[in-house]
């Protein structure tokens, strides 16, 4: 049978805008994701999911309009009931933010004041909390319900909290939000059945509106309480911060309350969205009460570097070894395709998000989906280039593709690339490679998040410091008001490596490099990024360690 023909597209643009036409168009919408659009294949799309970077400018957008494709990804003929729900998925996010904020009636309540009130002045120096910040939207949980045909599918039993006052769109747009957060938390599709034993798992994924801000999905799928053969359920909290490690302990304390009673989750949770956000490398005390245990206070930290706290090393350095991450770390630098398969959600998710850290301070601007549905397999078809999760049981769809490279994370693995182009070996100049091993040999041998969280920034940073930090020597102003603009020809040139030259060269036609000049070009000369402070960094040190020697 020959394979449907697909519609995705990836919708962030790179071509450049003067500033007059900076606020002229809107963010494009997306279904669940970040399929973004490379200007060298166009497509038209669905997405998933994308990279949880912060703080991050937004993007720039071309005016042209993409092509159509045409051709169903979805479905087979004879895939009716699959059909309907996708149907509604598809026509997700059409109406424009903007106009849905304006038909909103309800505003979200003031986050309350700490108990502990800091100075004014102290507080200017390090803020405890992050202003007009919740830890989370709402809690769905996800029941496995049997249907007419005998078949389990995945349905909202319970939302916390209920969105009241909602106009007859809002509604709608709501319904099919809920129906995309169950595909993500039932990937799997509706095969399954009663089970006795099963292990709880952690994983996530991300949310994509119309205006390009994101949701982040945190997953716990776990058995319930009871007694002989039932089917699991999943609580997926959906929220505007990106922090993996603290929904985790969250979710620790919600499957503590779930064992007890469904009714000990609503006041933990009621606390929990009172509570402030805290800053990055701040704590927040949530009380709780539990009967025969009493009133518990559950400390919350978000990590110092908030680039780092969505990610988790850890599942990368189990799954791989340091040769391997280099060679997975070569193709996602140069943008290919590249699809991880394991048979645990959370692996998926941690390998795919501590991969795209590992860009940093470049952002994957492309189809990034942790964990991709079994109904929406087909866009590993994608001639663009994407980072996707794929569950063991579906590795048969990737041996038929091309071009890519695809990672078996599986622990009874026969091979790791179980795909791949040939040349992953030999993307990235021999000597920063060797320099990299060095740093990462560096860890214990069972490094915690903590030390992985130092190691591996201090092992990749250097790495494009030492290829691509003489950028700014090539960004040309011809006055501190003017329009910057970058040389790309010279600053190639600039670089007396021969091995490092041909990797600057690849480097410079990403979209992730083309992205981050448009970026410097528009800030103002005397602003510098996080890149640029990095680099005074490293070369301050260099001058350090040679006055010593």
């Amino acid at each position: 049978m020959s394979r449907q023909s697909w519609g995705f597209s990836s919708l962030r643009l790179k071509n450049k805008r003067s500033p007059e036409d900076a606020n002229a168009f809107p963010r494009r919408g997306k279904l669940f994701s970040s399929l973004r659009e490379d200007p060298r294949h166009k497509l038209s799309s669905v997405s998933e999911d994308d990279d949880a970077a912060k703080g991050q400018k937004g993007n720039v957008f071309s005016e042209r309009e993409p092509e159509s494709v045409p051709g169903n990804v979805f479905l087979d003929e004879d895939e009716e009931q699959e059909k309907g729900a996708m149907k509604r998925l598809s026509t997700m996010w059409l109406s424009v933010r903007g106009k849905m904020n304006r038909d909103r009636g309800i505003k979200e309540p003031d986050p309350p004041l700490s108990p502990d009130p800091v100075p004014v002045d102290e507080q200017q120096r390090e803020p405890r909390y992050s202003s007009c910040q919740f830890f989370f939207e709402y809690l769905v949980v996800v029941s496995l319900k049997k249907n007419k045909t005998s078949t389990y599918e995945p349905q909202i039993s319970y939302q916390f909290p209920k969105k009241d006052g909602m106009v007859r769109f809002q509604k709608e747009e709501e319904e099919k939000t809920l129906k995309a957060i169950t595909l993500f938390c039932f990937p799997e599709g509706i095969n399954w059945a009663p089970l006795t034993e099963y292990s709880s798992e952690t994983f996530s994924f991300v949310l994509t509106e119309v205006d390009g801000s994101r949701r982040n999905g945190y997953c716990r799928r776990l058995l319930p309480h009871g007694n002989g053969a039932r089917p699991p359920e999943a609580y997926c909290i959906i929220s505007k911060v990106a922090c993996f490690g603290l929904f985790s302990k969250i979710f620790d304390e919600v499957e503590k309350r779930r064992q007890i009673s469904m009714a000990m989750i609503y006041p933990f949770m009621q606390s929990l969205r009172e509570a402030p956000f805290p800053a990055p490398g701040n704590t927040v005390q949530i009380k709780s009460f539990i009967p025969d245990s009493g009133t518990e206070i559950i400390n919350l930290t978000r990590p110092t570097d908030s680039w780092l706290e969505h990610v988790d090393f850890r599942m990368l350095f189990r799954c791989l070894s340091d040769e391997e991450v280099l060679q997975v770390f070569a193709a996602t630098v140069l943008e290919r395709r590249i699809i991880f398969i394991a048979e645990e959600l959370g692996t998926l998710s941690q390998v795919i998000h501590a991969v795209s850290v590992l860009l940093h301070p470049f952002i994957w601007q492309h189809t990034l989906i942790s964990i991709v549905p079994k109904i929406l397999i087909d866009v590993i078809m994608a001639p663009t280039p994407y980072l996707l999760g794929v569950q063991k049981c579906l590795a048969d769809e990737v041996i038929d593709q091309s071009d890519l490279l695809a990672v078996d994370l599986s622990e009874n693995r026969k091979e790791t690339f179980i795909k791949r182009i040939g040349d992953e070996d030999s993307i990235l100049p021999p000597k920063l490679k060797e320099e990299i091993l060095q740093a990462l040999r560096s860890r214990s041998p069972n490094a915690s998040s903590e030390e992985l969280n130092r190691i591996v920034p201090e092992a990749f940073l250097p790495f494009f410091i030492k290829t691509v930090g003489h950028f700014s020597k090539h960004v040309v102003r011809n006055g501190p008001d003017a329009a910057a603009h970058f040389n790309k020809r010279n600053f190639c040139k600039a670089v007396q490596s021969k091995s490092t030259r041909h990797f600057v060269k690849n480097f410079v036609q990403t979209q992730m490099f083309d992205l981050f000049i448009q970026e410097v070009e528009q800030r103002p000369a005397s602003q510098k990024g996080y890149f640029e402070q990095k680099i005074a960094e490293y070369q301050r040190k260099l001058q350090e360690k040679a006055k010593k020697h």
